[in-house]
């Protein structure tokens, strides 16, 4: 339970640094997230049953394409919002969010799809059995995450971006460009929503509703660590996940979402600018 934990907690921390990245940035909360991720798998899917990819072949045209989509909506519909309260824009992510889902079913249908097909050889590793999947998830969530960390500290959009969470109207103030931060605030959260998507179809399976089915774990992970926060919602993932799972030995797995839900209360009452103490 505690590796099954490890790697659902690894999905979730990719989804939950979007999120929270955007709602430092744009402030409000996207909850189209998990539909992006479902979008980005099935690019990836595209790829591996229609051109014979492999999965990690098809992965960076999934990217591509989801950031690409990710930047026209906000050119079409979140800029157009942004200087209106930030209920309307959550409405209408909730809009996108189900014009997404529409699409998806209307191309590849509603039924289940494996995006990796084929029986795997597990590790034995101290008596417990690892798949290969597992181990390339968790390394692959690590290398991001350490690949965003140093973007963040040590380079100058990075840093802009930082200045930008903190505060906007300074940072347009001080010379940087908004508009630019805001794109490449979309795109590492788009890239980031489509590799998660790929890696929780690995560990899973690929259907319309995916991405949505976790969105309620990605977003108690955003809380715990603390809304805003990007290493928050790495702590968030983590510690969301491996509870998650570790609840299975006590409750019925259906009820694995409730635990999130629960968690995720639980902090909003106790400490509602989460662990490292993000935006209340």
């Amino acid at each position: 339970m505690l590796v099954y934990g490890l790697v659902l907690g690894s999905i979730l921390t990719l989804g939950a640094i979007g999120v929270s990245m955007l709602f430092g940035i744009l402030r409000f909360a996207h909850f189209a997230h998990g539909d992006m991720m479902t979008f980005g798998a099935y690019i990836a899917l595209s790829f591996v049953t229609g051109l014979g990819f492999p999965v990690f072949g098809a992965l960076p045209f999934a990217i591509v394409v989801t950031v690409a989509l990710a930047i026209a909506i906000d050119r079409l519909v979140y800029r157009r919002l942004r200087r209106t309260q930030p209920v309307i824009l959550l409405i209408s992510s909730f809009g996108i969010a189900m014009a997404l889902r529409a699409l998806i079913q209307m191309i590849w249908g509603p039924g289940n799809h494996a995006l990796q097909k084929g029986i795997q050889i597990p590790y034995r590793v101290l008596g417990v059995a690892i798949k290969p999947d597992h181990i390339t998830i968790v390394v692959g969530a690590a290398v991001l995450v350490v690949a965003l960390h140093l973007f963040l500290h040590r380079t100058k959009l990075g840093k802009a971006m930082r200045a930008m969470a903190d505060n906007p109207d300074l940072a347009a103030i001080t010379g940087i460009d908004n508009e630019r931060v805001i794109a490449w605030t979309w795109g590492i959260g788009a890239s980031l929503a489509a590799t998660a998507g790929v890696f929780l179809a690995l560990d899973t399976h690929l259907n319309p509703m995916t991405g949505w089915h976790v969105l309620l774990m990605v977003f108690a992970a955003t809380i715990l660590g603390g809304i805003g926060k990007v290493y928050g919602a790495i702590l968030g993932g983590l510690v969301i996940g491996v509870a998650v799972e570790m609840s299975t030995l006590m409750i019925e797995p259906a009820y694995k979402p409730a635990v999130a839900f629960a968690i995720m209360v639980a902090m909003l009452v106790a400490r509602p600018q989460g662990l490292l103490g993000g935006r209340a």
